[in-house]
């Protein structure tokens, strides 16, 4: 009786699979390649604004900081930019210093959401970049937390190392 159950519970297990048509699951939208119509992600069907951008930043809180990575797997600071802005078919350059030449400078009382900004924080000039959500607060891919979260702009550490503003949108 147990062995029938399992054999059951076996077939039921496999038929519901996620592989069970044996697609073979896409890798993650980078930027300009579009979306396939399979994922999650709508297409944009008009000009983002920087609140949908923030927005898709803010779901991607709790990922794990990765050097070098650029996708929910793990995401460095631009890795997490470059993602999130190509979720909106926006392209944008993966390193920070090709990022801050990016968009149009913004003065630092005039952010607004979907805002680039840039810190010095391990050599002089831009050298991490986080995503403006509104208010005092940014998300960005800090190696030392270990995963995407949000931080307030105007703590000592931040706001001491704010080196520019760029608006992308």
């Amino acid at each position: 009786m147990l062995g029938r159950a399992l054999l059951i519970a076996s077939a039921v297990a496999l038929g519901t699979a996620c592989a069970s048509t044996r697609a073979v699951p896409r890798p993650f939208p980078t930027p300009g390649a579009g979306h396939p119509p399979e994922t999650a992600v709508a297409p944009a069907t008009s000009a983002p604004d920087g609140y949908a951008v923030s927005g898709s930043a803010m779901t991607l809180q709790g990922a794990p900081y990765r050097d070098g990575g650029s996708d929910p797997g793990g995401f460095d600071c631009s890795g997490l930019v470059q993602y999130v802005y190509g979720l909106h078919a926006v392209p944008l350059p993966r390193t920070v210093t090709d990022q801050y030449a990016a968009g149009r400078p913004v003065e630092p009382d005039e952010i607004q959401p979907g805002d680039l900004l840039f810190f010095s924080t391990i050599a002089p000039g831009a050298s991490h970049v986080g995503i403006a959500i509104g208010g005092d607060e940014f998300v960005h891919a800090p190696s030392s937390s270990g995963e995407v979260r949000v931080e307030h702009l105007s703590s000592a550490y931040w706001s001491a190392r704010l080196v520019g503003v760029r608006r992308i949108l």
